[in-house]
Formats: structure tokens, sequence, C-alpha cells
């Protein structure tokens, strides 16, 4: 039977955390427990800076959970088009600071003894169908102007995978993303660091008074703050505007163990998909010995969030587009799907919150690169908040402008304008009768759009369809049983309630 969830989620075991029940305070509060979040948090602890961490939902269940763990410095956007966007200083230093993250995600597995399968293996950039050779040549070129350790082959050395023509490019990684995340949770705690789940952020002020308010009424007072909640719920527009929210789908099917050579893999089709390999247990995957289990994770067909209702239909063409090319796979085990926040210039969004007060930072825009944005970020913010230079803090700034993206700005803009026609429609059913149990649906009533979600026993749940931060309308994601907001990416859960900023409330009652 197909799980709908993630092969991290079902071969790990839950971080506890209680809720923040009181007012605390601390050098540094940092709202957001995923892996940007704590990454900062622990390398921050290792100075001897106190610091609360807090969030919404669990240790490790937004983003981080849903990820297909590819650790890699090559650049989703292409060097080419970073080279074309940030110059050659910039693109050099976009390379290097995510093989740094790599190198920084293994030494903190090491010295902590986090047991997370962390692994080296090389990175096969190949073609989509019917495309060009020279569309390899001319990201050889790009990749060795960065300094990259590429290579072109005629295909992807090993087993397994048939990608045909490929740039392979070694020093990628890969590992267990929450295994290594509870580690560095754990890592943390023993260092005197606090962190406190299920403690939602609704106010975020810098300044001398810098402090965090919770949903709850409790107060956090720091003398710096850091929103690392994937899409900032403390910016109303000036970060917004400049990035979009994009879901993408992925499957795993066991493969026989051994029959297919670990590596990353990723095409030039767009959507493109990305590949890798993970080893599990049949233990760990519910069964009752330690026979080893190799499961294939295969992802892509991205969408901008909201914006397309077929996900049925996006996991068949993951799975038939898989057995294409790796004929081995057998039945698909896991499907899940996930967000993320694509920037107009193919980096991530690091350091100061523009128009905010200097003590306050913030962490967005991972770019399908978040494993590695995040540790990045952990690296540039605690130099920034410890006042030392950092190489990086122009190229990920938040406030900056790269005109070379003017295009892209637009066009994302201009979508989300078009978003607002959704107050002009029907809705997606006429009657409650259309909504089976376990769906939801836009219901339009006497000229309210409500978003309707019927539960397994029959009951209805009734909020307004309206998204509290820019009033978009909602849509109903099937893959991931949550409510999306087509225009800036909150998300929230099946009965209304904020799961991913902007937004920082849930929908409203109907």
């Amino acid at each position: 039977m197909t799980k709908s969830t993630s092969l991290w989620l079902e071969t790990s075991h839950p971080f506890a955390s209680d809720a923040l029940t009181r007012d605390v305070s601390a050098d540094v509060c940092i709202v957001g427990a995923g892996i940007a979040g704590l990454t900062i948090a622990y390398l921050l602890a290792r100075e001897g800076v106190s610091v609360v961490v807090i969030d919404a939902g669990r240790v490790g269940g937004g983003t981080t959970s849903v990820t297909t763990a590819h650790l890699s410095s090559v650049i989703d956007d292409t060097f080419k088009e970073i080279l074309r966007l940030h110059g050659p200083d910039g693109a050099m230093l976009a390379y290097q600071s995510h093989h740094r993250a790599i190198d920084t995600i293994e030494a903190i597995s090491a010295d902590e003894g986090i047991e997370c399968q962390f692994t080296r293996v090389s990175g096969h950039l190949f073609l989509g169908q019917d495309q060009k050779e020279s569309i390899l040549d001319d990201e050889l070129e790009a990749a060795r102007a960065v300094g990259a350790r590429v290579t072109r082959c005629a295909k992807a050395p090993g087993q397994g995978f048939d990608t045909g023509p490929c740039l392979q490019f070694a020093d990628q990684a890969q590992f267990h993303p929450l295994k290594y995340l509870y580690g560095v949770a754990g890592a943390f705690l023993r260092r005197g660091g606090q962190i406190y789940a299920s403690t939602r952020a609704v106010e975020a002020v810098g300044g001398d008074n810098a402090h965090v308010t919770t949903v709850a009424g409790h107060t956090v007072r720091a003398k710096s703050i850091v929103v690392a909640t994937n899409a900032p719920f403390n910016d109303l527009v000036a970060i917004h505007t400049k990035q979009a929210p994009y879901h993408t789908y992925a499957i795993g099917a066991r493969v026989p163990a051994g029959a297919m050579t670990p590596a990353l893999y990723w095409d030039t089709a767009d959507p493109y998909h990305y590949v890798r390999l993970h080893r599990t247990t049949d233990r760990e995957l519910g069964g009752h010995d330690d026979e080893a289990v190799d499961i294939l994770i295969v992802g892509g067909e991205d969408h901008k969030a909201g914006q397309a209702q077929d996900a049925e239909a996006r996991f068949a063409r993951l799975e038939r587009w898989m057995r294409e090319r790796s004929p081995a796979a057998g039945a698909v085990d896991f499907r899940w799907s996930g967000q993320v926040m694509e920037t107009v210039d193919g980096l991530a969004f690091i350091g100061r919150n523009p128009l905010d007060a200097d003590n306050v930072y913030v962490v967005t825009g991972d770019s399908g690169m978040g494993l590695t944005h995040g540790t990045i970020a952990g690296l540039l913010i605690t130099d920034l908040i410890q006042r030392r230079t950092n190489p990086w803090e122009e190229l990920y700034d938040p406030a900056r402008v790269r005109t070379g993206a003017t295009v892209e700005w637009v066009k994302e803009n201009i979508n989300v304008a078009l978003q607002y026609k959704d107050w002009l429609t029907r809705g997606d059913v006429a009657s409650l009768d259309q909504i089976t149990p376990g769906q939801g649906a836009v219901l339009e009533e006497s000229g309210r759009k409500i978003a309707v979600y019927r539960d397994e026993r029959g009951e209805i749940h009734r909020r307004s369809a309206v998204c509290p931060h820019l009033g978009c309308i909602v849509a109903w994601n099937s893959a991931a049983s949550t409510w999306d907001c087509p225009c800036h990416g909150s998300r929230f859960d099946k009965r209304g309630a904020v799961i991913n900023g902007p937004s920082s409330s849930d929908l409203e009652p109907a």
C-alpha cells in the first residue's frame, strides 16, 4: 500500500518538545525549527550565545521533512543563469557557499556523532526529452568558470539509471534529513539551548525592546530575532514580491538492493526531474528484520502553488517517467509533496530583514536547495549576529535587486495579480454534495468564498477561503490535504489553521 507521507517521516522518530508556557528571554530568538533555524541556533550556541527556538508545529515538521534530501553545490537555476544574474564573482561565491554548506553538514555530523547516513556521491545533469547536447556544453563551460569539478560523460557511470550524455559533478552528497536535524537539535539542547514546539509566533518586533509574541500571549525577549519559517510572516511585501511559491511532488519505489549506483541525478527539463537512492531496512519500513532495502526517490512535476488541482495525474507522470529510466523500480511505496519558494534570481534571501530594525534577520527563498541554503544561513547569520564580516553577505542580502531578474519579477507579480480573479468565479463546486470524504473545495455562498472540508466521517468544516495575508482565495491541495494560497504561499491545514507564512493567522471562521 502506498503511503502518503515522506520516507523521512516514516523512518525516523519524532523529536519531542513541549510548548512554551511562560515568558522567556535569550540573546537570540529564532522562529522556525527546520534546518535553517536549528543550524543557526546550534552554531550560535557553540559560541556561547543563549538561544530560544520556537516553532508553530513540531521540530522538523515543515519543509525539511518533505525534501528529497539532495546536498548539491550545483545551482538549480544552472550556473549559466547565475553567471548572467550575479556576474562571475557572485556565481563563484554561490558555488563556494553551497560547497561549504555540504562540508559543514559533514563536519557537524562527525563532531556530534549524528547517524544520518551522510554519504559523498557524484551528481549528474542529463538532458530532458528531445533536448540538444549544446545545453550540456554551455553548462559545462559555465560550471568550469565558477570552479566546479565537472566532467562530460557519455552516460553516468554505474548501473540502474539511464542518463545518456551528462555532466558529472564531484563532491555532492546525500543524507537522512530528519535524523540529521534531530541530531542537531539534541546537540543544541546539550549546549543549553531551548526549543519549544507547538508555539506559533504572531509578531516579531526589533529594536531596543526586541521581542516575539506568541499566539498564546507569551513573550520571548531577545537582543536579536531570526525568522526562519520558509516564508516570513513578519514581512508584508518587501520580500514576497521577489519570490513565488511552487509545489513539487515526490515518489519512492523499492529497487533490488545493489541494483542502482547511489548518486544524485537531475535533468534539464522544465520543470525538471530529480532522483536519488536511499538505503533503509525492512524494520524501519515496518517489517521484522534488518534486511537492506533501497528506495528510489524521484521528484518533479512542479507548478505554482494553488494553481493546479491534478495531483493524481502528476504522481502518475512521475511514476511513468521513473519506469522509463529505471526498469528495476518496483511498486511505489511512498508519495509526498512540498512547497518551495523560488526567488527571481535563483538564490535565497538570507540576512537583515528589509525595512526592519537592524537586529531582525530573515531566511527564505530556498529555490529548491533548502538544505544547503539553510546551512548557509547558519554560517552567514551567525557571523552577522556576532558582528563578523562574511563574503556572502551582499550576495544573499534580502534587500538586493538584480536588474537581470526584472523580467522574472514582472512575470511573477503579474501572475499574482491574476489570482485575484478567483473572487469573480463560482468556486470549485456548486454544492456540498460534490465534496467527498477526505477532500475539500471552495464553494460560493451569497457572494462569499467558503473553504469547505469534509472529513472521513462525513462531517463538514467551513472556513473563509480568503487568505488573511493579502486577500487571495485559497485552493485545495489534494496531495497534502492543505489549503494553499496561490499568491504568496501561505498554507493552512484542512481545518484552516495556518501552517506556513506569510499569513500569521488562521483562515477565519465561516
